[in-house]
């Protein structure tokens, strides 16, 4: 037998207690649910009222919980909607928590955003600089700018996710920023260095395009924007020189940069392979895989700001003497002193290898410091600038017939069974086509690609940092470096199962790239000499999420011509928009330091791209002439990251990548929170196909015509299941690098648990 209602007692925090009302509970979750009138909220209302009324008494916060598990319960596939419920029950509690922390009435859901700024600022929280660029009846204009109704579009795991993780609490973790009060002040932080009389505008703009969720910025930018601590650029790619010092400096350099919330890419080619010799004394190095272990403890040591461990992954060439270690250093059986099961993994590979892998011939490995010191040239250093015909080849066949270089000849079938092995049990490695990437590198007149980033979507110039001298002075010790070229990403992409169908590109990205930019000029690197190469070329990378979502919404299916044609049309209206705004940018502001003798400069860019075709519906003749005149402001400018946790708060589907499951569970500390694709309905449904049940060959098709259209690379995963063959995986692997793919990411088995990256979740 129930309790009688007048003895269920709520409690609230501030100690007052009142009779529960089931009217007004019920007023509560009718409007809540008002914009969904198909969903049946009679059954989840009583059950309510019943497990309330079973008890005595409930604390608010008990019946919140309630609430919301009761919620969560009713999502399915054929009820998707009730998430939006959920979250409009969640983001009422969000209010009246900052209302009550910043002391304004409970029923204003948003208070002031001046005074917010003003005390987060004394608290520490915020950057003081906001206060000293803006006036207070700036900030009040700003403040009333917000709309609090975009709230509404958020799913629950989306408003989760960002209240967890990103909006800004006090030091004791209390509510005080909201989800439109993060957004605008992203926009006020990045346009802070505008000119007065545009600023305000611009940053409109740009809360406009945050706040309709047309885009997201990169994580570290989506977290650390407008605060006092933490950095706005999201990986980074560092490539160790072959000597003591450089590979404890480099140390040191990706740990503070770990520290400050970055994901590191880190090239190891340059290192002496085990057994070579150290001045003169053979057999000494001991390799790669000892400094391997330095970083992984450096990735488990230094987290990222108390959130999660180090992001970092290393990369070696299939030629190096120590391929088959690395290779090995991430399975689970075996030789732990030699495991670095913390470090992602990457080889990088030219075209010979594959070529010798699909004619079943022989392949070489080499130590790239005797090839330093009986050859005169660095093996690496060099590419094949035509499919079939390059500089590499001709080095490498150089040093296989020198009777005077060591090396060791093992079939080049071995070295991609051990890499495929490692794909299948842990994910990795990643694939870097060397040759692919530097004959499409704009800016090749300044530099080499050695590898890719954590993501492998980023691809621009590397060089090692050198240490010329020391002395003292005046009691100082003084290090004198050379610079080398640091990358640095700085990311954020289109929502496109939102921004397409409202039709916003043409608004949208001129925005974005300006917000890119900005992100140069205001980030605070702790590594001088990736400071130096983010102003050199001035990079950044717009991107894309939402493309299942995409398809779905147009009635595509993922595996056809359609989609394939649609890839290709899209991306290239993207990357059109993208490049005009860069140019843009360049006619205000000026272009990238290192523009002349750039692809961009030459027009070779627009001719490698078959753009000077003029049955091209764009106009890319008028647009080469611009960009040739007045050049480009970004010398590399667009890159598809992961975005998986901003993907999420946009309530859209990730990067390029096909759903998982139609439905499926994200994992929370103490429950489970039910998700559904994006806009599922009786009509989408159909387009909804599982990643494990796609014919991967469709989804190459796919990233080979959007490739075209992105000067860097692209977070391309593979799905596979558990049963694979072998020659299935080898044949995705040959179709990926003949189809002109820069680079894959994870081979994601459904045997095999796969870590996604959140360093490049743009």
């Amino acid at each position: 037998m129930s309790i009688k209602l007048e003895t269920t007692i709520i409690k609230r925090k501030n100690g007052k207690e009142e009779l529960f009302s089931p009217e007004k509970l019920t007023s509560f979750i009718k409007s809540a649910a008002a914009d969904f009138p198909t969903l049946n909220t009679d059954d989840y209302i009583s059950r309510l009222i019943t497990t309330i009324e079973s008890q005595k008494s409930y604390t608010v916060s008990q019946i919140n919980n309630l609430l919301l598990l009761e919620g969560l319960a009713n999502i399915s596939e054929q009820e998707p909607d009730w998430t939006y419920v959920c979250s409009r029950i969640y983001m009422q509690q969000l209010y009246k928590e900052a209302a009550i922390n910043r002391n304004y009435p409970a029923n204003q859901n948003y208070g002031c955003f001046y005074e917010l700024i003003v005390r987060l600022t004394n608290n520490g929280i915020y950057n003081p600089i906001i206060l000293e660029k803006y006036s207070k009846e700036e900030l009040h204009e700003l403040g009333d700018m917000i709309v609090p109704n975009r709230d509404k579009f958020f799913t629950y795991i989306g408003l989760r996710t960002l209240a967890d993780r990103y909006l800004a609490r006090d030091h004791e973790k209390n509510t005080y920023e909201l989800p439109q009060e993060r957004f605008m002040m992203i926009a006020v932080t990045l346009m802070m260095n505008e000119p007065r009389e545009s600023r305000l505008s611009l940053v409109k703009d740009a809360y406009w395009a945050l706040s309709n969720l047309y885009m997201t910025v990169a994580t570290p930018t989506l977290a650390n924007a407008g605060k006092s601590y933490g950095q706005l650029s999201s990986c980074f790619i560092d490539t160790v020189d072959d000597s003591l010092q450089g590979i404890y400096d480099s140390n040191t350099d990706i740990a503070n940069l770990s520290k400050s919330g970055g994901g590191i890419g880190v090239y190891l080619g340059k290192i002496r392979s085990r057994g070579s010799d150290i001045k003169g004394f053979k057999g000494i190095s001991s390799g790669v895989i000892p400094w391997m272990k330095q970083l992984n403890n450096t990735a488990v040591s230094v987290d990222q700001l108390g959130q999660r461990k180090g992001a970092i992954s290393v990369y070696l060439d299939v030629w190096h003497k120590d391929i088959f270690l690395f290779l090995d250093s991430k399975l689970n059986n075996g030789d732990e002193r030699m495991r670095t099961h913390d470090l992602f993994t990457g080889v990088c590979v030219p075209d010979l290898f594959m070529e010798q892998v699909e004619a079943r011939a022989d392949w070489y490995l080499f130590d790239p410091h005797e090839v330093r010191k009986v050859m005169g040239y660095s093996l690496e250093d060099f590419y094949d600038a035509e499919k079939g015909d390059g500089d590499f080849r001709a080095r490498y066949w150089e040093c296989v017939d020198n009777p005077l270089l060591s090396k060791e000849k093992v079939p080049a079938i071995e070295v991609i069974k051990g890499i495929m092995k490692g794909q299948l049990e842990t994910g990795t490695p990643f694939m870097f086509y060397r040759d692919e990437v530097n004959r499409q590198n704009a800016n090749h007149h300044q530099g080499m690609i050695y590898c890719t980033n954590l993501c492998t979507e980023i691809t621009q110039n590397q060089s090692p940092t050198t240490v010329d001298e020391q002395y003292t002075s005046d009691g100082k010790i003084i290090t004198v470096k050379t610079p080398g070229d640091f990358v640095v990403c700085n990311l954020s992409s289109i929502n496109l199962g939102r921004a397409v169908p409202e039709n916003v590109l043409e608004k949208l990205i001129p925005i974005q790239v300006r917000m890119l930019d900005n992100v140069i000029d205001l980030n605070t690197i702790p590594v001088l000499q990736a400071k130096l190469t983010n102003e050199k070329y001035r990079s950044i990378g717009l991107g894309t999420f939402g493309w299942h979502h995409l398809l779905a919404l147009k009635g595509i299916k993922w595996e056809s011509e359609e989609a394939v044609d649609y890839a290709d049309t899209l991306y290239e209206k993207i990357a059109y928009l993208t490049i005009e705004a860069s140019m843009k940018l360049a006619q205000e502001k000026g272009s990238y330091p290192l523009f002349e003798g750039s692809n961009w400069h030459t027009g070779t860019y627009f001719t490698k791209k078959g753009y000077d075709d003029s049955s091209r519906l764009l106009d890319w003749a008028s647009l080469k002439d611009k960009v040739q005149k007045y050049g480009v402001r970004n010398g590399y400018m667009m890159a598809v990251a992961p975005n998986a946790s901003t993907s999420i708060i946009a309530g859209s589907t990730a990067s390029i990548d096909p759903i998982f499951f139609k439905m499926y569970s994200e994992e929370k500390k103490d429950y489970k929170i039910p998700v559904t694709a994006p806009d599922l309905n009786e009509t989408t449904t159909w387009y909804y196909k599982s990643a494990y049940f796609i014919n991967q060959k469709w989804s190459i098709k796919q990233n080979a015509a959007r490739q075209q259209h992105i000067d860097q690379a692209i977070s391309f995963n593979f799905y596979v299941v558990n049963t694979i063959k072998a020659k299935e995986l080898l044949d995705l692997h040959l179709e990926a690098w003949k189809s002109g793919l820069k680079t894959t990411y994870y081979v994601r088995s459904t045997s095999s648990y796969i870590e996604d990256c959140d360093s490049c979740a743009s």
